[in-house]
């Protein structure tokens, strides 16, 4: 018998042989066994009917470079809607020239292209000028 001979007799083996073991395991016709296999496998609520899981809040606040990261750099990496790049002196130069609590208050508040909070919104005030302090330093 040839090696392509041998090689499909033991495929067609494994293949009997998986086929019976699904059969058996299908077979089990046990109250236990119907209710495991019939069991839902999630739930869906109608809305009111069960309470909303909220997203796990921050253990505590974030670091600067975290919240550019995750909300700033899509902006403030590229100049997007005139948002001044981070670490070009020249661009916060004249947002700078306002005074820092000015700059502060159009981060938060938003300012013209910039949605307030850069659309973190579950971001702290002291999170947002953590974020405005690391592009300063970059």
């Amino acid at each position: 018998m040839s090696a392509k001979g041998i090689f499909l007799r033991l495929a067609v083996s494994a293949i009997a042989a998986l086929s019976l073991i699904g059969a058996a395991n299908a077979a089990d016709m046990s109250e236990e066994a119907i209710a495991e296999r019939i069991a839902p496998v999630g739930s869906v609520y109608l809305e009111g009917q069960a309470p909303v899981e909220a997203a796990m809040a921050p253990a505590g606040p974030r670091a600067g470079d975290a919240v550019y990261n995750t909300y700033c750099m899509a902006c403030h990496s590229t100049g997007a809607a005139g948002a001044p790049k981070a670490g070009d002196a020249a661009a916060w130069e004249p947002r700078l020239a306002q005074g820092r609590d000015t700059l502060i208050s159009h981060a938060i508040n938003g300012f013209n292209g910039m949605p307030a909070k850069g659309t973190c919104m579950d971001c702290s005030d002291d999170e947002i000028v953590a974020a405005i302090d690391h592009m300063l330093s970059l």
